[in-house]
């Protein structure tokens, strides 16, 4: 033992370890590290004492529990039921067909091997574990004691029996155990319970790595200024308790759950349980925790003797399993009011203080989402409530800029002259019966297209290009204190198991896996390249079938322009532009959604047409079709409006026709964007209130269906009806599963709103705020459906939102582009600017405002010659006006582009290019200054690695003495 001592010495001297952590643990702290997985209260019984206790081997004198009743606790599907107790009131299923076949092949060694010493556990602790037992809710075995863990669904008219009773006959080799029920609400759907004992839990814990509460509990303190931090953190607490609660808080109280632990985790070991709190092995592991693993035996099971095909979605592809999923907690809802009588499970309690409507202004329990839903599904109601507090300032300024316009509309220089231009004839819109039209007649037109094109616009456009830098890098920082929070930090994404699509197709090729070691399928690389060469080519055809909707829409808006501008009302006819782009946008918005549909399965096509090797691999390809498909889609119009529309009209007298029939479409003359805010304001509009009612409404009516056949459902639906309370793997069942894509539409949509938020912000200021309103009721339309309409998901494990962020961060570098064009371009402000210091009142006398705008209108409209009225008609003039910058036609070079025109032409182009520079710069610069961690985060995980080390030492230490104490020998070999 000196020896041993010696080594632990030395080594702590190599390390620079002077504190023991006995020393740390004497210190007082000032606040705790927090962590997502909670130490468990401590019990009257010692966590250590427990374990020894749930660690001693049965001795052979005790006697064995009866293996009929083990079999009859752990009933499978291939194996004849026994008769139950009449107590127990139910009417257990007994599956012949299975019994007959595979009577023989029941391997019953599986079936008394480890429950005997398990049961014989149970007994001998029932008296320590007591009142902390769980109480049966509809979510155990027959016995009331074993939790379900994963619920299998099959029908019994499925020809895969040899299957499934292969693939259940190893689940019980692997230590699982299973028991049948039939469905209450169908005669042909069976339920297969599976449960997870504690030596499979623990066994397959350590081999997922996954961090459990560790036995000793230290604390992360800064020891400088400890004193002086403790004394300006009493006076912060004094002064906050004075103030007025924050409401938009989550209530403590009402979450006890998820009260700040003071411990640290490590990664589970049998070798070393000792180290660990466990003193109640019912809740040592959560419910999630116990699916993950469950779910993770269940992918790595064979399901045929003597093959290398295993894998619980290879049995869902081929029919042998309908569904497989974990089980809700019980109801989400209760007769009792949960300030009173408590939440009754982790289900209602997020239904109360997350997806109620009531509650919409409050922050999301991350925590209990995670606890709940896994990682991966918290990560993206994290991220979508991000982006949701952070789309705040960028709404209220985007407000701001919004009122500005508003407020100085009439004071416009520019909707003066217009409003006031009564005298100034304007050129036909049409050439068939249409005539002349004064400037004055588009007042409103001028004074609307004010608000969004305003002193305002330049500034909103490089605020939400710095805004998309800012969020993304302070995400990153986000993502990393949840990461370490949620024990993500060390976790390293398991090899994704193949497709089953993926086996089937190429298994007649393989080679060894260089990870693994073992053979699988391979897909040859000539068969890869041409699969992906028809894939690129199905992506091309429908973004040219996108391209094609798009030229159809322009057609459309050319022929309603000639007929709303010759027609017999005079209201239409005076506001042709509003038809005209209300129109188009309501058509292009019909061809958006109607597209989508056809989008989805192609994509889903092409997808699959590849054969992806992984379920990760065939989720980033699918997204990454989805994205550009939709952004084509939704977005192709509205390029158009931006920097196609009124470019290559051309001028009266020599105008630009489509197939020499429709005149193409010009810009009004107070400009194009106009068009472009009406497009992005009616598409953005409507498209959110149709995404929030497919998202509720077609659950709903799905899950009202369902009901309502199990109300005609015959015998066996009168019968559930009666029984007021249906089994939770019934009421599961009837639930909707989640999508097929995962979270893949979800984070779909929200992508595409903030390419509209920011790609073209510059024409539409208040996208921003429509994407707050939207994203508020989106949280918890999305709480709602994951709580109430689907079936709980598989708790799957993330640290990252995946392909989604490249994607952000691709469309923030798209922005910065098309927002600096649509200044230069679509909007006015480089006309009026050039104007007013070049040509203006205000030459060399500086920058006066309005002002200095003063004649901008008829400097910007050029002169056409009509020719002679008709018959010496005196009510007709001979010139006309339009919109561009042109000679006159009594110059020596009539029509000719003029000074002003290159001037503003080289001002525009000057613009993209400082503007660019200067917000990439900017964007860089604060990318550079925000770091992806967090300093103190840093910090606190190196410090608690060093403390870790401690307590492992000197816990191994400790045991090691206790052992020595208890053998009475001594230990002469090195401390492992």
């Amino acid at each position: 033992m000196v020896h041993h001592s010696g080594s632990i010495q030395s080594f702590k001297q190599q390390k620079g370890m002077h504190n023991s952590i006995s020393e740390i643990l004497k210190e007082k702290t000032l606040k705790p590290t927090r962590r997502s997985l909670p130490c468990l209260a401590q019990s009257q019984t010692h966590p250590l004492n427990l374990n020894h206790f749930l660690s001693v081997p049965l001795s052979p004198g005790e006697p064995k529990p009866d293996a009929a009743r083990l079999t009859q606790s752990i009933s499978t599907s291939c194996s004849l039921l026994p008769p139950q107790p009449a107590e127990e009131g139910k009417d257990h299923y007994v599956e012949e067909s299975d019994s007959r076949t595979y009577e023989a092949r029941a391997d019953q060694s599986f079936l008394i091997q480890k429950p005997v010493t398990r049961a014989k556990l149970e007994a001998r602790t029932d008296s320590l574990q007591g009142k902390n037992r769980p109480k049966s809710s509809g979510l155990l075995f027959r016995d009331g004691k074993k939790r379900i863990d994963y619920i299998l669904v099959y029908k019994k008219s499925s020809l895969q029996v040899e299957k499934r009773c292969t693939f259940e006959k190893n689940l019980r080799a692997e230590g699982m155990m299973l028991e049948k029920e039939p469905s209450l609400t169908n005669n042909d759907i069976m339920f297969v319970k599976v449960h997870a004992p504690w030596d499979t839990l623990c066994k397959y814990a350590e081999q997922m790595n996954i961090r459990m509460p560790f036995r000793k509990k230290c604390y992360f303190t800064d020891w400088k200024s400890k004193n002086i931090r403790s004394r300006f953190h009493l006076r912060c607490g004094q002064i906050k308790s004075w103030l007025p609660r924050n409401p938009m808080k989550l209530d403590k109280e009402a979450l006890p759950d998820l009260e700040e632990t003071d411990c640290y985790t490590a990664s589970f070991s049998r070798a070393r349980m000792h180290q660990f709190t466990i003193n109640n092995r019912h809740t040592f592991f959560s419910n999630s925790t116990r699916s993950r693993i469950v779910h993770h035996v269940l992918q790595r099971t064979k399901y045929e003797d003597g093959k290398s095909k295993m894998g619980i979605n290879r049995l869902l592809g081929n029919g042998t399993y309908e569904a497989a999923f974990p089980p809700h907690e019980g109801g989400y809802k209760s007769r009792h009011p949960i300030k009173i009588h408590g939440a009754q499970n982790h289900r209602h309690l997020l239904y109360e203080r997350w997806a109620r409507w009531g509650i919409w202004y409050k922050y999301q329990p991350l925590d209990l989402i995670r606890r709940y839903f896994g990682e991966k599904i918290g990560l993206y109601f994290a991220w979508l409530g991000w982006y949701t507090g952070m789309l705040i300032p960028a709404a209220l300024v985007g407000l701001f800029v919004f009122l500005y316009g508003l407020f100085t509309m009439d004071s416009s220089q520019v909707s003066k002259e217009i409003c006031e231009a009564n005298t100034t004839i304007m050129c036909p819109m049409c050439e068939v019966n249409c005539s002349p039209w004064t400037l004055s007649d588009s007042c409103v037109y001028a004074k609307v297209t004010h608000l969004f094109d305003n002193g305002g616009t330049v500034f909103f456009a490089i605020f939400m290009a710095i805004w998309a830098t800012v969020f993304l890098e302070f995400w990153k920082r986000r993502r990393a204190e949840l990461t370490y929070d949620w024990d993500l930090i060390d976790w390293e994404e398991e090899e994704d198991e193949l497709r089953p699509q993926f086996e089937a197709k190429y298994s007649g090729v393989e080679r060894v896996n260089p990870i693994s070691g073992k053979p699988e399928p391979f897909q040859p690389l000539t068969d890869k390249l041409s699969r992906l060469m028809v894939s690129v080519s199905g992506i091309f055809f429908m973004i040219s079938l996108v391209l094609t909707a798009v030229f159809a829409v322009v057609v459309f808006r050319l022929i309603a322009m000639e007929k709303f501008a010759s027609f017999d009302w005079e209201f239409v006819k005076k506001n042709w532009q509003f038809a005209t782009s209300g129109t188009g946008v309501c058509i292009n918005f019909v061809i958006i959604m109607s597209l989508n549909v056809v989008y989805e399965k192609v994509a889903y096509l092409l997808t699959n047409l590849e054969h992806p090797r992984t379920e990760s691999e065939w989720e980033n390809s699918f997204a990454l079709k989805m994205f550009l498909f939709q952004f084509v889609n939704l977005n192709s119009s509205t390029f158009y409006i931006a920097f196609f529309l009124g470019r290559f009209a051309g001028r009266p007298g020599k105008y630009n026709k489509l197939f020499n029939r429709w005149r193409l479409e010009e810009c009004h003359p107070s400009g194009c964007l106009i068009d472009l805010c009406l497009q992005m304001g009616v598409i953005m509009f409507f498209k959110q209130i149709w995404n929030n009612f497919m998202e509720l409404g077609y659950p709903l009516l799905q899950n009202w269906w369902s009901r309502r056949k199990m109300k005609k459902g015959g015998v066996v639906g009168q019968n559930a009806e009666n029984t007021a309370q249906l089994p939770q793997w019934d009421k599961d069942w009837n639930l909707q599963p989640m999508n097929a894509h995962g979270l893949v539409d979800e984070y779909l949509e929200m992508v595409l709103q903030f390419g509209f938020t920011t790609i073209f912000v510059a024409a539409f200021p208040l996208a921003p705020l429509l994407a707050l309103l939207n994203n508020i009721i989106e949280i918890r339309l999305d709480a709602y459906k994951f709580v109430t309409q689907w079936r709980r998901p598989m708790p799957a494990r993330a640290t990252d939102i995946g392909i989604w962020h490249g994607i952000l961060e691709g469309i923030g570098v798209l922005a910065v582009i098309t927002n600096a064009f649509v200044i230069a371009i679509t909007s006015d402000y480089i006309p009026r600017f050039v104007y007013a210091f070049k040509y203006g009142p205000c030459v060399d006398k500086g920058y006066r405002h309005e002002k200095c705008l003063r004649g901008y209108m008829n400097s910007s409209l050029s002169v056409f010659d009509m020719g002679e009225p008709p018959n010496g008609s005196q009510a007709q003039t001979r010139y006309c006006r339009y919109r561009d910058y042109r000679a006159p036609p009594w110059s020596p070079a009539p029509y000719d582009f003029t000074l002003q025109f290159w001037h503003v032409l080289a001002a525009r182009l000057a613009f993209i290019i400082v503007f660019e520079h200067l917000v990439y710069g900017i964007k860089s610069f604060i990318a550079y200054l925000i770091p992806d961690m967090p300093k103190g985060l840093c910090e606190r995980m190196r410090r608690e690695k060093y403390l870790m080390q401690e307590m492992m030492y000197e816990a191994e230490l400790e045991h090691l003495q206790k052992e020595r104490k208890k053998n009475g020998k001594r230990y002469h070999h090195e401390w492992p």
